[in-house]
């Protein structure tokens, strides 16, 4: 249990799950991580049978990593000491551990929240919009990324390497079990109107945009790879249109200025398609995301020299197209030129140079990305 100044509730829990313990005979202790209490949460919590370890490092998640580092079980269940969660109904959860589930998450949309327990913006908008997030990033089954109560074998969470210090942590234990492929189910819990006199630790809008930023951090395909496409098939499409001269689309003329747009979202995307890539090897060295061995596949192809190779193509169309049009330029004594036939010239010359010098940098950093793979 994480504690940070939960004197009002912190023996209720404690005696909750220490009985829960002796009338199910299952041999295991109440340990509580406590971040720095100043209410005599500490010696309420060794009162009520449990064994405290202090946490130097402020936040839910750190409170949390500290506390499964010391348990001494095989298996560890987490939950907040708040008297939210039902510690006295902890059978489905050590059922489906010992059936050979490796995390088990509670579900508290099955199992029933008590009327007042969870704030309407969380219950209808903050849980719900955020776990659908996550289901699609990452392709999970959970439907309650969020919910505090949730058991786990400790070895395979503590491989997980989980970093995150605040709330977020909540959503890295699924992710990161998700990602790794460990078995995960979840059982119904319910959710009742916390104990507590004070308001709570969490804070709605800064602790779901860290849940959501989170999220999109550890997902640089859905972050970074897709938009980029999506940008650049846009530009291409565009640029096509407007490139042997203008185009009319239900009477609107789209000519050198929407040819402009287009080259801006085809540089736009590529630079974001080159920072997916970047991201997801800096994420693999880290050992942040596990190993993707399709992601690994094209490296055995594009290497540095083959980079460079297509960075000086790039760079050399595009000088190409850019000194045809000074040439043109050049024909009429350097003076007044149609900007309509020019720019056709000019632009995607100035694309390709763009994206000729990017890719060349760019291969060089990912390069430096990957010395430690090679």
């Amino acid at each position: 249990m994480p504690c940070l100044n939960e004197a009002e509730t912190i023996e209720t829990c404690v005696k909750k799950a220490r009985r829960w313990l002796d009338q199910n005979g299952v041999e295991g202790e109440v340990l509580v991580a406590d971040d720095g209490s100043t209410d005599g949460s500490q010696q309420l919590a060794e009162s009520a049978g449990a064994r405290v370890i202090p946490v130097s490092t402020k936040g839910y998640g750190a409170a949390l990593i500290a506390g499964i580092r010391s348990a001494r079980g095989k298996y560890v269940i987490m939950g907040d000491a708040d008297d939210s969660y039902d510690f006295s109904n902890l059978g489905l959860f050590i059922e489906k551990l010992r059936a050979g589930y490796e995390l088990v998450m509670g579900n508290r949309f099955r199992g029933g929240i008590s009327p007042g327990a969870m704030p309407p913006l969380h219950k209808y908008l903050g849980n719900p919009v955020l776990t659908t997030i996550g289901r699609i990033l990452f392709h999970s089954e959970c439907r309650d990324f969020h919910c505090g109560l949730r058991g786990f074998d400790r070895e395979a969470i503590l491989g997980l390497d989980l970093r995150t210090t605040g709330m977020e942590f909540a959503s890295e234990m699924v992710v990161k079990a998700t990602l790794h492929k460990l078995k995960i189910c979840e059982v119904p819990t319910t959710l009742a109107k916390d104990g507590r006199s004070r308001p709570p630790h969490l804070r709605s809008w800064r602790d779901g945009w860290r849940h959501l930023r989170f999220l999109l951090m550890y997902s640089p395909r859905w972050l970074f790879f897709l938009p980029g496409i999506a940008a650049i098939l846009l530009g291409l499409l565009l640029g096509v249109l407007v490139l042997p001269g203008p185009f009319l689309i239900g009477g609107i003329r789209l000519d050198i200025h929407s040819l402009l747009f287009a080259s801006a979202l085809i540089v736009i995307g590529y630079q974001s398609v080159i920072f997916a890539v970047f991201t997801k090897t800096f994420a693999i060295e880290q050992k942040l995301l596990p190993p993707d061995p399709a992601f690994q596949v094209p490296f055995k192809y594009i290497t540095l020299e083959t980079g460079l190779f297509f960075g000086f193509m790039l760079l050399i169309f595009g000088g190409i197209l850019s000194a045809s049009a000074l040439f043109q330029w050049g024909r009429q004594s350097f003076g007044t030129l149609d900007p309509e036939v020019t720019m056709r010239l000019f632009i995607p010359g100035l694309t390709g140079v763009i994206l000729g010098v990017q890719t060349i940098f760019s291969s060089f950093f990912l390069s430096i990305l990957g010395l430690n793979r090679h």
